[in-house]
């Protein structure tokens, strides 16, 4: 069995035990380049990409290799394109060109003014996470029949999330294999604004015309019509003329619709008819693997250490994460090397905005509204079920997303035992991995916040 074989044969097994989102972002050009000595050297596109299979993968691959050709005994990656520009930690008097890192090409940040689209925005460019798996594997799906599966897509999350840069890659992808499709990006805000407008010129009867050609329309932050009654009613009429011809319709919002105040039910009940998928605050597994894969895009690669250290001290947002790289690119090529811990932590500190400050009442307060339920009967020694899931969330936010202490946890909600506090922030841990819906109100709440 030739190599080349080999691999298709390995690939074919690999691509049935993941999901396919995981095995278009890691295995997509990827390929044998020789085996020597029972060694398969296996062709990677970027260090990042290396990195993520002998850390996630290798065993698997391996195994399956192994089980299609005794020969095999190793694996071993290699970067099969130009190697990566990697710079040592330590204060080297080394000068290398500043040309080569950070830069891209002019005509990537020019916005294609018939479409609104960026081209940097790309499934390509799009790291795939367990935060973000769910809408990633939605958005992939309507490419392939757009206006025919998940119509509406909803994609909702906090600032930061990457909603637009998915939502653009639908986009982006679907004109790439189809030139002669209508896409066209817009946010609320654009929308609401020309649809005033024509109204003010008399020429509602264009803008309709204007919107209702599109084959594929994306509106980005849909929070921004919340009490506009005359925009929404544009939008739900815009909706109908849509759907009703299987054109694709994409909406982000920084919410689930259900919780946008100020829309109109009807447009809710056809947001909710469609597919609805949420965007969480990346894991810190996620935003190590986001940074390493920025770094191989600006061809600059990050000791692992300095990466771990950055994912761990900017939590929460993608664009903080590159605001920061940013920074410590920019002074690497100044300083003709990487800026230090000491630096970096300096880095972050002027780069990342202030965690938000919420007291325990605020939680307590929203959590009850939330729940429908008495605020106070937080505090009471009851075991009501419609009272003990609340009070275990409070317990459970406060821990996580605030990181206050087990006892003082307990000493804000009505006196109890720190052990008490310690098994409900376990219990809703491990519901959480089980109960999706419990994990949806978890983010509705945290939106809240």
């Amino acid at each position: 069995m030739g190599i080349k074989q080999l691999w298709e044969n390995t690939l074919v097994d690999i691509e049935l035990s993941i999901s396919k989102a995981n095995f278009s972002t890691w295995f997509k050009n990827t390929s044998i380049q020789k085996m020597d000595g029972g060694v398969v050297y296996l062709g990677v596109p970027n260090q990042f990409v290396k990195d993520w299979l002998a850390n996630k993968y290798h065993k698997d691959i391996l195994k399956t290799l192994r089980s299609f050709s005794t020969e095999v005994r190793g694996l071993e990656y290699i970067i099969s394109r130009d190697q990566k520009i990697n710079l040592k930690t330590q204060n080297s008097t080394k000068q290398f060109n500043q040309n080569s890192i950070g830069e891209l090409p002019l005509d990537d940040f020019y916005i294609n003014k018939s479409d609104n689209l960026n081209p940097r925005y790309t499934f390509d460019t799009f790291v795939v996470g367990p935060f973000n798996q769910l809408a990633h594997a939605a958005a992939q799906v309507i490419t392939q029949k757009p206006g025919i599966v998940y119509n509406p897509l909803f994609i909702y999350g906090s600032t930061g999330h990457g909603k637009t840069h998915l939502i653009q890659s639908v986009g982006n992808y679907i004109k790439k294999v189809n030139p002669n499709r209508k896409v066209f990006y817009v946010t609320s805000e654009r929308f609401a604004v020309d649809y005033l407008n024509s109204v003010q010129e008399g020429k509602a009867n264009t803008f309709k015309e204007k919107y209702r050609q599109y084959d594929v329309l994306i509106m980005d932050d849909i929070q921004f019509l919340s009490d506009k009654e005359k925009t929404q009613e544009e939008l739900f009429h815009l909706f109908n003329a849509l759907y009703d011809n299987n054109k694709q319709i994409i909406f982000s919002s920084d919410k689930h619709p259900n919780y946008i105040p100020g829309l109109e039910d009807r447009l809710k009940s056809r947001f909710n008819a469609g597919m609805i998928a949420d965007i969480p605050a990346p894991d810190h597994e996620s935003r190590m693997a986001i940074l390493k894969s920025k770094t191989a895009q600006n061809n600059f690669i990050l000791p692992d250490d300095i990466v771990e250290y950055i994912s761990n001290e900017v939590q929460g947002n993608i664009r903080e994460l590159e605001g920061v790289l940013n920074s410590i690119i920019f002074q690497s090529q100044v300083k003709g090397r990487i800026p230090n811990q000491t630096e970096i932590r300096l880095i972050i500190k002027n780069s990342s905005k202030p965690k938000k400050s919420v007291s325990a009442k605020d939680v307590i307060k929203k959590i009850a509204d939330f729940y429908e339920i008495n605020e106070n009967s937080i505090y009471e020694k009851t075991r009501k079920k419609e009272i003990v899931k609340p009070r275990q969330l409070i317990m459970y936010i406060l821990r996580e997303d605030f990181g206050v202490s087990y006892p003082s946890i307990g000493e804000k909600l009505g006196g109890r035992d720190h052990t008490t506090v310690i098994h409900s922030c376990e219990k809703i841990k491990n519901d959480l991995k089980t109960n999706p819906t419990l994990g949806q109100e978890l983010d509705q709440i945290r939106s809240l916040l």
